[in-house]
């Protein structure tokens, strides 16, 4: 057939093969070795050489103290009551309209749903005109 070598399987798979005796697998001799790690100013000249982008953070200079940070923006408060609504209708608006339907939804104290449903009822009333 073919020239094959042989792989140590028997033909009979099914059947235990016993162990040699005095076959022990001695393992006294194994000392694990520490990695070697190549040397850093080698790794970042090889980098540079090869124009590598780096995924690491740069270093970012102290910004001046006198530079006002942002004022922190208010959280939303949550909205959390069972309403049977299971489907969800994601939308993509500007955020002027975004605050506008937020702050409709909490003067009336409905959840978004609520509001949305409502918002959808006046504008079939109204083409219905």
């Amino acid at each position: 057939m073919t020239n094959r070598p042989s792989l140590g399987f028997d033909d009979d798979i099914d059947e235990p093969v016993a162990a040699k005796p005095g076959a022990v697998l001695d393992l006294s001799d194994f000392k694990p070795t520490p990695a070697k790690r190549p040397d850093k100013a080698a790794v970042a000249r090889a980098a540079e050489k090869t124009q590598f982008k780096s995924r690491e953070p740069k270093a970012v200079a102290a910004q001046p103290a006198s530079v006002p940070s942002p004022a922190p923006v208010a959280a939303r408060a949550t909205r959390r009551r069972r309403t049977g609504r299971s489907a969800q209708l994601n939308l993509k608006v500007r955020p002027d309209t975004i605050e506008a339907f937020y702050a409709i939804a909490d003067a009336n104290g409905w959840v978004l749903g609520e509001a949305f449903e409502k918002a959808v009822e006046l504008l079939h009333q109204a083409s219905k005109k």
